[in-house]
């Protein structure tokens, strides 16, 4: 039935190899991808961004736990978000800002003349902003090469072009068994498979949690005048859009969540269009050319938080899934939380049980970890 695992993990991008490596020196470990390289999907798509208040204030605690990792291991960088709000707008921004702030976000109200200092050719419907000076962009790439270098050290191995046809729970283990004929088989089975979580959990036969994809567009523009590198993520308090510089261009998303089966996402002309509309009616930037466009699918649990844990059904079946568009910000919270609970260890920094798969069960049945 081919090599003996404690511990399978299904997707290799930011989730699988986040978990991977807090756990590869401690369990014997697989993860299996189904793509030729790991991060071909979100992970390699992602806006590239780290601020507290995104996803909301369920996301906030795995967000804010992350920050030291990122920062000391030299995976973030200043950057800086400014929510802005029309006029008229005023009372949901202040909403917004004091409820991250009892939260210990960092959040200081701009008015317009500092909101004109930052956005250059701000337009005048634009009267106020909350800034939160501690955002970062985060270096995707060298953090998933990261993780996958510290699990590979630890002893885990990466099976790449290995789509999983099946996975057969029999005898106290997982039998798994991928679309090339390769086998394995595993005390513990982790769906870490992003937008196509729920397909793997059919394929395991348990029951699906609703885990939806969410097509995200974002196109690189060229834009003139040239985009200012001091220029901060720049976000809409109504969630219409948000950009940010990179490189000297501009990275711009109409913020869309379209719904739709998992797939290689591609980006649709509708929405390029639309985020190009929306930005134009921020500032009075001339757009010269879209020179890159691209879209990811973001997965959300019904509740849109996280899903961390054994399925209540399935007590060696394990969530790692439902990141949205999240996953990268809180990868390092989000793996220490998952592992501990594999592993059966107290402690850690974020309380699990808001993102427990028991909440959609109705139930909390057993907890069979490796330990």
């Amino acid at each position: 039935m081919g090599a003996r695992y404690d511990i399978a993990i299904v997707g290799a991008g930011i989730a699988g190899a986040s978990l991977a490596a807090a756990i590869g020196s401690r369990a014997r470990v697989l993860l299996v991808e189904a793509e030729d390289r790991p991060g071909y999907h979100a992970t390699g798509r992602s806006a590239a961004f780290w601020t507290e208040s995104y996803g909301g204030p369920g996301v906030q605690p795995l967000t804010t736990a992350s920050g030291a990792f990122l920062q000391d291991n030299g995976f973030l960088s200043p950057r800086g978000a400014l929510t802005i709000a029309r006029a008229g707008q005023e009372a949901g921004l202040e909403a917004f800002a004091a409820r991250f702030a009892t939260l210990g976000v960092r959040v200081e109200m701009l008015g317009r003349a500092a909101l004109e200092d930052r956005i250059p050719g701000l337009r005048p419907d634009w009267t106020q902003g909350a800034l939160e000076p501690d955002c970062r962009d985060i270096d995707v790439a060298g953090l998933h090469q990261h993780y996958l270098a510290t699990a590979g050290r630890a002893g885990a191995d990466l099976w790449c072009s290995a789509r999983l046809a099946a996975a057969i729970a029999q005898a106290g283990d997982w039998r798994v068994v991928l679309a090339d004929g390769r086998e394995a088989s595993s005390t513990v089975l982790v769906d870490a498979a992003g937008a196509w979580a729920d397909t793997v959990a059919g394929l395991a036969g348990v029951q699906p949690l609703g885990i939806l994809p969410l097509r995200r567009t974002i196109a690189q523009l060229r834009v003139v005048p040239a985009v200012p590198s001091r220029l901060p993520l720049v976000l809409d308090l109504a969630e219409k859009f948000y950009f940010k510089p990179e490189a000297g261009r501009l990275w711009l998303s109409p913020h869309d969540e379209t719904p739709g089966p998992p797939c290689d996402a591609a980006p649709e002309e509708i929405d390029v269009a639309t985020a190009i509309a929306r930005l134009e009616d921020v500032v009075d930037w001339n757009v010269e050319r879209v020179e890159h466009r691209w879209a990811g699918l973001r997965s959300f649990a019904p509740d849109r938080l996280p899903v961390y844990g054994f399925d209540p059904a399935s007590p060696r079946f394990f969530w790692f899934a439902g990141q949205g568009g999240f996953g990268i910000q809180t990868a390092p919270a989000a793996a220490d939380l998952a592992a501990r609970l594999l592993l059966d260890e107290p402690g850690g920094a974020v309380d699990p049980r808001p993102y427990a798969p028991s909440r959609f069960r109705g139930s909390v049945g057993d907890r069979t970890g490796l330990r």
